[in-house]
């Protein structure tokens, strides 16, 4: 067993207090339960921007801790690439279909159920600690989901947005410790730059995630959600000092489209978008110091998660506690001359960072290479904590228990060898609202292959779309789609595509589609 505290205390016959107050014994009994749970969420994380997926402009020695005590993932593909429906699908266990979130202020059904809601139910004490979203920003800034699931709602969105909200937890902490940063804050919002180490989000999640744990019931096992605002744009919120953190001269070179000739329709009208954002005064800095201030915020979550991962440690909890870190999605960051996330499936916008520890059930130093999604870890939540697989395949018939297959590498491929990505006009278009028409797309990716269709952007009726062979090009920078050596495999995988999507149709019978959020909203 890994204990990094220092006991001290007197002796008492058949006791021994450590330096907080609980017995040996009590900690022992906590060991005997089922597991606290612990997930660690940013927002908007590539699955490249970390040293131990193999980044060199910055270095993240405590995520870094999770890879090599636990199993890393190499191909964690989310749902949808952008924040709501991604989210919407961690938390039911579901694809789009299931929940019914498919645009970006969508809202989430009341009938629908989070995880956490289940946790409870088996005696947990729940907790949330920053940005939830599974329904639109404004929405879930009027009222919580009633099955959320959560003891301690410690919520925050956004830390520019909604400061006078009383259910703002981030913005009543930011007003206890300085007002004069508070009114600040509320005059300059989105624009704030260069947050006070003392007075980030990340320090606030962290602070309220460490006295959770602290001050957590000991009569139960916790789960503690601590998800994290960075490193979503504007990019130049984080404390300045980080900017030395990062290694200037590793800081990626954006990649280039080829050819713009060969690209759907879809993705020109993204690219068309990303222009209008270069040029808006919100980014008026260059690409490589936008990408600075992506990898200098990720430097200070990483010190902030390294303060709560040695708290487990200190508290004793750390053999009876799985640890996961993941992302709802990636970001551009001007790759392919994208801005941050929208129509397209590029592995930067929808490959994301995974990781898993749980001490004397996970070989550490595992790697799966096989594809997964987020939804996945609310099954393999529900399963520690004791729900038989048939009832969790009823409430989430897509969601797998991964822990089942880390070590069965072989059988996972008969349950599933894919990744599907849905975009059903969720984002926003060049001019600031949704498409119109819709614009539609799908991803699936299976083997050494990744199909992108565009179902509604036609030219001559010709289906548009794009096909990588992401072994030999993972740059994704050769679009096979129309190579006549590669029509077999494009026709396979659409057949595979297809089958999938009868399959989902005839799981959620009717469609659910989630309410839609009423008020226009704008970009700025």
């Amino acid at each position: 067993m890994k204990v990094n505290a220092v006991l001290i205390g007197i002796f008492i016959p058949g006791l021994y207090f450590c330096s907080h107050g609980r017995t040996i014994d009590s900690m022992k009994r906590e060991e005997q339960r089922h597991p606290n749970i612990l997930i660690i969420m940013t927002d908007q994380q590539r699955f490249d921007a970390l040293s131990c997926y193999g980044s060199k402009a910055v270095d993240t020695p405590n995520i870094d801790r999770l890879a090599e005590e636990g199993v890393k993932f190499e191909k964690c593909y989310s749902p949808n690439p952008i924040c709501t429906p991604s989210r919407a699908s961690m938390f039911t266990g579901k694809s789009l279909a299931g929940h019914g979130v498919y645009q970006l202020h969508d809202i989430l059904p009341d009938d629908q159920i989070l995880f956490p809601k289940r946790l409870q139910q088996r005696g947990y004490e729940t907790t949330l600690v920053g940005k939830l979203h599974v329904s639109g920003l404004w929405h879930e800034a009027e009222e919580r989901h009633p099955n959320d699931g959560f003891d301690n709602y410690y919520w925050c969105i956004d830390p520019g947005l909604n400061l006078e909200n009383p259910i703002n937890s981030y913005a009543k902490w930011v007003k206890n410790k300085d007002q004069a940063f508070f009114q600040k804050l509320k005059e300059e919002g989105k624009s704030m730059r260069h947050f006070p180490e003392e007075l980030h989000f990340s320090r606030w999640a962290s602070e309220t995630t460490i006295q959770q744990i602290e001050n957590r019931d000991t009569a139960k096992p916790f789960f503690i959600l601590m998800s994290l605002f960075d490193p979503h744009d504007p990019y130049y919120d984080h404390p300045e000092s980080f900017r030395n953190m990062v290694n200037d001269k590793d800081i990626p070179i954006p990649s280039r489209l080829p050819d713009t000739t060969k690209i759907p329709e879809g993705v020109k009208q993204e690219l068309l978008k990303s222009v209008q954002v270069k040029k808006s005064s919100r980014f008026s800095e260059s690409v490589h110091e936008l990408r600075k201030g992506y990898y200098a915020s990720i430097a200070f979550l990483d010190q902030e998660v390294g303060k709560v991962l040695d708290k487990i440690d200190t508290e004793g909890l750390y053999d009876n506690t799985i640890i996961i870190f993941v992302s709802d999605h990636g970001d551009m960051l001007f790759d392919k001359g994208l801005f941050s996330k929208g129509a397209f499936f590029y592995d930067p916008s929808v490959r994301v960072p995974f990781l898993m520890r749980y001490p004397n059930k996970i070989q550490a130093g595992t790697t799966f290479d096989l594809p997964v999604q987020q939804y996945d870890i609310a099954a393999t939540i529900l399963a520690l904590a004791d729900y038989p697989g048939e009832q969790i395949r009823e409430w989430m018939p897509e969601s797998m228990d991964l822990l089942k297959f880390i070590k069965q590498r072989t059988a996972y491929k008969y349950y599933r060898d894919y990744a599907v990505c849905e975009y059903r006009n969720t984002g926003y278009g060049p001019g600031g609202t949704y498409y119109e028409p819709p614009l539609h797309a799908t991803m699936f990716l299976s083997g050494y292959y990744k199909l992108n269709v565009y179902h509604n952007f036609s030219d001559s009726h010709k289906l548009q779309g794009e096909l990588f062979n992401m072994e030999n090009d993972p740059l994704e920078e050769n679009n096979l789609w129309n190579n006549p050596n590669h029509q077999y495999v494009k026709i396979e995988m659409m057949h595979q595509l297809t089958d999938w999507m009868v399959k989902n149709s005839d799981r959620y019978p009717g469609g659910r589609g989630g309410e839609k959020f009423k008020q226009q909203v704008t970009l700025e």
